[in-house]
């Protein structure tokens, strides 16, 4: 396969899943952190300023090489998607709420990206300076984010019904092009994929567990109630691999560190599901033994 595809797939799918997100959106979904404001300010911690600890702390623990350890940090890093509002839907979760935090996040990730980035690139790899996310590159993230997403945007105020008939397809379009994303990472990867899989895939799968679980537990203990808990625990532990993948291979030119974000994107539709059946299951089970 070419280097030139595998280059060119990862923005594009990103621009087809910033649209898709774009599509969702209008201003009050900005302006709605106003009715969940605990939820949200909790959730958005945890995402922020929790996960990329939690996440360097594992790192460490494993062992990991130093390219995966920051591909992982990356994913870290990385905002929710439209994905975790699906699994949110799915479960019972407060998915306006999922909205919100998709929007803020994906805003928020223009600056926190480049920073996790840096500092991991900065303690795992000191002397690969080109690793490191100068002005130009951040510009290209904001790009790559925010620009799809305000055009999706305007196309929604201005032209809501066909926003409206693009919607599913762009979505589904959007799962079609991760799925293919990920795909390319991993065939371009596969001499070495065995390998690398075995060595980072204990450790994403720990870091998606303990994302799901921080992101529904630390809400529940601030007193967040369970569908808002049920959402920020989706959007915590479902990243936008997509994202991490373009960035490490686009900006990083670095197919090892987009490993961990190709193996974190296929563990999490599975340990989602899992979670997902799990907290649902629990929050019926004082209605049945009530009854």
């Amino acid at each position: 396969m070419s280097s030139a595809l595998i280059l060119a797939a990862p923005p594009f799918a990103i621009g087809v899943i910033m649209l898709g997100l774009g599509l969702s959106l209008t201003l009050d979904d900005f302006r709605r952190v106003g009715r969940y404001p605990k939820a949200a300010v909790v959730a958005l911690l945890c995402q922020i300023v929790l996960l990329p600890v939690i996440c360097f702390v594992l790192v460490l623990a494993f062992g990991l090489p130093p390219e995966l350890a920051v591909g992982l940090l990356l994913v870290a890093a990385s905002p929710g998607g439209p994905t975790a509002n699906l699994f949110s839907h799915l479960f019972g979760g407060n998915v306006a709420l999922n909205i919100t935090l998709t929007a803020i996040n994906s805003v928020l990730a223009v600056v926190a990206l480049p920073i996790v980035v840096n500092l991991s690139s900065g303690y795992f790899l000191p002397d690969a300076s080109a690793l490191q996310l100068q002005f130009d590159k951040i510009l290209q993230v904001f790009l790559m984010v925010l620009v799809p997403v305000a055009i999706g945007m305007l196309v929604r105020a201005r032209a809501p019904e066909a926003a409206r008939r693009l919607n599913i397809p762009v979505r589904v379009l959007s799962i079609v092009v991760l799925v293919g994303v990920i795909s390319i990472v991993l065939y371009a990867q596969r001499e070495s994929l065995v390998a690398s899989f075995a060595v980072v895939g204990p450790a994403a799968l720990a870091f998606n567990i303990v994302s799901l679980l921080v992101g529904y537990t630390v809400p529940r203990l601030a007193g967040v109630d369970h569908r808002a808990a049920t959402a920020a625990g989706f959007e915590i532990g479902i990243h936008n691999t997509g994202l991490a993948v373009t960035v490490a291979l686009t900006l990083m030119n670095s197919a090892e560190i987009a490993i961990p974000g190709a193996v974190y994107g296929i563990i999490m539709f599975f340990t989602a599901a899992g979670f997902g059946w799990s907290i649902s299951r629990r929050a019926r089970r004082p209605i049945a033994e009530t009854s």
